[in-house]
């Protein structure tokens, strides 16, 4: 195609010496028009090209593709043949044992009675066992719930007696430091009153200033019904001598003597349930010091009043576990 193309030029210039201007621009406009055709097909040659190097790397991958293909044809029918032999092989034996099975066919069948005989008397008892096991989770649960309940009694009963605790600090706060104090433990609350702030020596008479104090307790129990006080007396080692306060025995006498007095006084409020209320005299044998100094006797002559939350359903779940 370059050849034809250089040959027409030449013939063109050879031409162009003798030949009219109209027909030299003629010529000379195929030649452009020639010279753009040569181009595009020189393009499409180029991606002619390009397409043939695509098919013949396709053509590469397909061959091997295809003896890959041959390659695995190959194996499986290998594996064909010797799945068939070992078909035939496993026949055999099926046809020989099948052959002499009879006893063993027949052996087997009681043993499989006897299995599901067996089989039947386990599945009887698990039956019995699982009855049994969602019995148990039953009671599992209602005791979980009464747990629960029982747990939340409590929390509540000691939300109430530390409730109980800050209202009777705050009631009694004018006598700090005057030998009363107001604590909490073991779920109970505890008021405990030195025989200085109630009483003179040997007497059960309460005096002003302790009889404020015990008002301030009544008041307080008057808006909480649902406990129980125990007001215990105490004393300290030392032997009642004399006729002391119109005839006192011994310290058991005195400090139930004192124990009732302040029981009266807490009856004065209408508001308390005298039920609830009990009057107990300790004498001299529950100290909380030692009564070989005055400091410590002094602490053991002292007034008790025990606050107790009433725990009747408490004690009712408890008896249902």
């Amino acid at each position: 195609m370059i050849k034809k193309t250089v040959l027409l030029t030449l013939l063109l210039v050879s031409m162009s010496s003798c030949v009219s201007k109209k027909i030299y621009n003629d010529l000379e406009n195929k030649y452009t028009d020639l010279k753009k055709e040569n181009h595009n097909l020189a393009d499409e040659n180029e991606e002619l090209k390009k397409a043939k190097n695509l098919l013949e790397t396709d053509k590469a991958s397909l061959e091997s593709e295809l003896a890959k293909l041959k390659s695995e044809r190959d194996k499986l029918q290998t594996d064909c043949a010797a799945t068939a032999n070992n078909l035939k092989t496993l026949q055999a034996s099926y046809n020989a044992l099948e052959k002499n099975s009879n006893d063993a066919l027949e052996s087997n069948m009681n043993k499989n009675r006897e299995l599901l005989a067996q089989l039947d008397a386990k599945e009887k008892a698990l039956a019995a066992e699982q009855n049994r096991l969602n019995k148990l989770r039953s009671e599992l649960e209602s005791s979980s719930k009464r747990l629960n309940e029982l747990e939340s009694m409590i929390a509540a009963k000691d939300a109430a007696m530390n409730k109980l605790k800050e209202t009777l600090s705050k009631a009694l706060n004018a006598f700090e430091g005057k030998g009363l104090t107001v604590e909490q433990k073991n779920g109970k609350v505890y008021v405990s009153m030195e025989n200085k702030l109630l009483f003179q020596t040997g007497s059960w008479s309460v005096g002003t200033e302790g009889r404020k104090a015990v008002v301030e307790v009544g008041k307080v129990l008057a808006q909480n019904p649902d406990i129980t006080v125990l007001i215990e007396g105490h004393t300290d080692n030392d032997k009642i001598l004399g006729n002391i306060g119109g005839g006192i025995e011994n310290n058991w006498d005195l400090s139930t003597k004192r124990a009732t007095a302040i029981v009266n006084i807490l009856a004065e409020n209408s508001g308390i349930n005298k039920q609830n209320l009990t009057a107990a005299g300790r004498g001299e044998y529950a100290p909380i010091k030692g009564n070989d100094t005055s400091e410590g006797k002094a602490k053991n002559r002292r007034i008790e009043i025990i606050l107790t939350p009433k725990l009747d359903e408490i004690s009712k779940l408890l008896n249902e576990f």
